[in-house]
């Protein structure tokens, strides 16, 4: 696939770019470049933006379509690794990570993520690490159960592990057959792929994209200047719910007595969550893109 051919719904795009609050001077990371449709947003808005993805494909055709343009950058990279892959900026504004697949991810058969067409079972975002053929072939048998269960939630996880084991697969419908061989007929799922969850599990886990995510909310402190915000667009419950957890500690929880003039527990942190629950696509964006339905948008402040 030719970087100008990397084409990509944007999701949550009003609602990010609003929370970001984008203006002239203001310099904002893009930690999943992708397509560019968030990145682009902000530079109508007059900020400067740095984007980073580690898919050089995206950010070939990002880089592309959005320069020449003096307030913009595009740099490879991972999100877990903004400390120092933007050291030179920091601290910045803003800070935005879409943790979604892109679509021409997803789309393109030889990327290997999809169940419906056949491609090598690669799943890789970027160039580096093994693939998810590498990945059951060198792994046991319980430990890629413990992936089928903590990253997909599936219920046959272990029948689903024994199977990949024995036929090992290295094509996406291949590996897509063994999900259907291992699954009774009468308990696949009605909405999704009987194989949906098995993919989406060894996807994070070629990936690792809870560690990553892990990292880019351990280096917030750091990346922002007072005032500036972060926003995460999260599709995965485990996701959300770290992003939850992390902002929660980031603000800090007052435990003195009630009826104190003044907080003298000092357990306030430095941060504020701005929104209180987390921002879902509108009915009219799921519509026109289903991938949206389950992303979640949450946001935080840095206030001291």
């Amino acid at each position: 696939m030719g970087a100008l051919e990397f084409q990509h719904h944007t999701v949550l795009l009003r609602e990010a770019v609003e929370l970001l609050r984008p203006g002239a001077g203001k310099v904002i990371i893009d930690g999943t470049l992708g397509g560019g449709g968030h990145t682009e947003a902000l530079l109508a808005q007059g900020a400067s933006v740095v984007g980073v993805d580690r898919d050089p494909v995206a950010l070939a055709a990002a880089s592309s379509r959005l320069g020449p343009n003096p307030r913009f950058q595009g740099r490879a990279g991972n999100f877990a690794d903004l400390p120092r892959v933007t050291s030179d900026l920091l601290p910045v504004d803003g800070v935005l990570v879409d943790l979604g697949v892109s679509s021409p991810q997803l789309d393109v058969a030889e990327r290997g993520f999809s169940f419906n067409k056949d491609g090598p079972l690669d799943m890789r975002m970027g160039p580096d690490g093994p693939t998810a053929a590498e990945l059951i072939a060198t792994l046991d048998e319980r430990e890629l159960k413990h992936i089928l269960e903590e990253y997909g939630e599936e219920p046959f996880a272990r029948p689903i592990a024994r199977e990949l084991k024995r036929a090992l697969p290295t094509r996406t419908l291949e590996a897509a057959e063994v999900v259907k061989r291992a699954v009774p007929r009468k308990a696949w799922p009605n909405r999704i792929h009987v194989a949906t969850r098995t993919f989406q599990a060894l996807r994070m886990a070629v990936n690792q994209e809870l560690e990553a995510l892990d990292a880019l909310l351990s280096a917030l402190p750091g990346l922002l200047k007072v005032g500036g915000r972060a926003a995460v667009i999260s599709f995965h419950s485990l996701e959300d719910r770290k992003v939850k957890e992390a902002f929660r500690a980031l603000e800090g929880r007052c435990t003195c007595p009630p009826g104190l003039p003044i907080c003298v527990c000092q357990s306030l942190g430095n941060f504020s969550v701005v929104t209180k629950k987390a921002v879902s696509a509108s009915d009219e964006e799921v519509e026109v893109n289903p991938r949206s339905r389950s992303a979640h948008l949450r946001v935080v402040e840095k206030v001291r």
